[in-house]
């Protein structure tokens, strides 16, 4: 416990993070595993090189147990036997769980209260990287980064991200947080692919861009007759899951781009950090692309 092996970079706004990071969300939500499981895959990661956690305030069952993700890495990075203090832990507000069910509310004053209470759920002074969850259709998309803004500069964040956001409002982004602003983070995967424009956009500007369920397709690589059938050809030829040559294919996209798979297991996690090492030729990359 405590030591951790060595993975490849890239680059968060001026820190640098593992190739792979941990989305930790099916740690917290429904059908999540128990608690002790839970901090053994966070430990497991952090074991296998992941200095990049993502969470989120929302990710818990209901609105009665808000901020249960971002507690459960706080404790985890805590007991954790090793240096923690390269770990870049990626939190989000905007989104609410009223009832379980999935809202959003992006009013300044509820992102100002939901960062306090992030800082506190996180037991952080600062929050190395903050993102608005998801744009709130019934509030000005400036006005709600605007917040994010007025957090930077209070020092509460060090930096800024925005999620599940389109070409545009990554524009907006930009004109409204500067040099705050680093990273994107959006819905991207074999199955789902509609968001390679803002992928593109985040290369084009040096915004680290953040695939969220990155496993959407791969899942159904081995059945017969799928598209995504090639994912497990090029898995069995490399002796590794589809999994892993889902993630090293978008490694290979563009150097911005850190998956953020989940796991809920520590074999899961350790299976998808081995992506990083997985070295695709260009035919198999555009075999992949291709599907």
């Amino acid at each position: 416990m405590g030591t951790f092996e060595a993975m490849q970079t890239r680059a968060i706004g001026d820190r640098k993070v593992s190739a792979i990071g941990l989305g930790a969300m099916q740690l917290s939500v429904s059908g999540r595993p128990d608690h002790e499981q839970g901090i053994a895959t966070i430990h497991a990661a952090l074991e296998a090189g992941v200095t990049l956690i993502d969470t989120a305030d929302s990710y818990c069952l209901d609105d009665s147990e808000v901020g249960h993700n971002e507690r459960l890495i706080g404790e985890a990075l805590r007991s954790w036997g090793g240096d923690s203090s390269h770990v870049l832990v990626a939190t989000k507000g905007g989104h609410i769980r009223p009832s379980g069910r999935w809202e959003v509310n992006g009013t300044p004053s509820h992102l100002r209260s939901a960062c306090e209470a992030s800082l506190t759920a996180l037991g952080v002074e600062t929050i190395d990287l903050y993102q608005f969850h998801r744009p709130d259709p019934s509030v000005p998309y400036a006005e709600s980064l605007g917040a994010l803004h007025d957090l930077r500069e209070a020092g509460k964040v060090r930096m800024v991200g925005v999620s599940n956001a389109n070409v545009d409002q990554i524009g907006e982004a930009a004109e409204i947080l500067g040099a705050g602003l680093v990273s994107v983070q959006n819905q991207f995967s074999p199955d789902f692919r509609s968001s390679e424009p803002e992928l593109r956009r985040c290369e084009d500007m040096g915004l680290a861009f953040l695939p969220w369920s990155p496993f959407g397709g791969a899942s159904r690589a081995a059945e017969v007759g799928s598209r995504f059938a090639v994912f497990a050809e090029v898995a069995s030829a490399h002796g590794v899951s589809p999994q892993q040559a889902t993630l090293a294919w978008m490694l290979a996209l563009s150097p911005v781009v850190i998956p953020i798979p989940g796991s809920s297991r520590p074999s899961t996690i350790r299976d998808s950090v081995a992506a990083a090492d997985l070295q695709l030729s260009e035919d198999e990359l555009a075999r992949l692309s291709a599907a």
